[in-house]
């Protein structure tokens, strides 16, 4: 599967999420860019994220962000 712009920015959001703590969510602020915004409204809409503007993730948004998070610290070594 290609990584797209759309995926890029998922996986960009994705990795702002603290795993350290499941009580510290994110926002996305009227001031963020519409790529965000966007993204975030698709992780919402793939039941990742419990709101269309953010929220905290889902069981489901918990093991993809790890999964992402893991990718990325790998590739960065």
């Amino acid at each position: 599967m290609p990584v797209n712009a759309h995926l890029n920015v998922e996986i960009r959001v994705l990795n702002l999420f603290n795993l350290d703590s499941s009580l510290e969510g994110i926002k996305a602020h009227k001031d963020a860019d519409d790529e965000t915004k966007a993204a975030i409204a698709r992780l919402y809409q793939k039941g990742l994220v419990t709101q269309p503007d953010g929220g905290y993730l889902t069981d489901l948004g918990r093991s993809c962000a790890e999964h992402v998070q893991t990718a990325l610290r790998i590739l960065a070594v």
